[in-house]
């Protein structure tokens, strides 16, 4: 038994396009974080990773849009990919499956994100201080 937990410590997924697809994922709740949790999420996550994938189930939906249009609208995201689809899902145990619809967008960073983002962080430097920044 003790070998099998070892080996299970000691699993590494090779796959990188598994890998990279899980840790630029953004799954979206309506109800458990503000608008602009996720909005800033998917800033960090554009400056390490070069694109970002927001995922939704149902009601959440409106909420992943609104993030994509924000980032898209201040110039920091490009849409590159949307994907839509329904996916079954049981409330309960022994209850019957209930079709929940799907999106994921995918977002890539605009030719602009370093600069807008450095621009941000000056004028939010700026503000700490006192400073008007124009």
């Amino acid at each position: 038994m003790e070998g099998l937990a070892e080996g299970v410590n000691n699993l590494r997924i090779t796959d990188a396009s598994y890998n990279n697809k899980k840790k630029n994922r953004i799954q979206v709740s309506n109800t458990k974080k503000p608008l602009f949790f996720y909005v800033n999420l998917a800033k960090r996550y554009m400056q390490h990773n070069n694109e970002v994938e927001l995922s939704a189930l149902g009601m959440a939906i409106a909420t992943v849009v609104t993030i994509a249009e924000i980032l898209k609208n201040n110039g920091l995201a490009l849409e590159k990919r949307i994907m839509t689809s329904t996916i079954d899902m049981r409330e309960d145990a022994g209850g019957r499956p209930i079709q929940k619809a799907k999106i994921e967008i995918l977002l890539e960073k605009s030719e602009k994100f370093d600069e807008i983002m450095a621009a941000d962080a000056d004028a939010a430097a700026a503000a700490e201080e006192g400073i008007e920044y124009e």
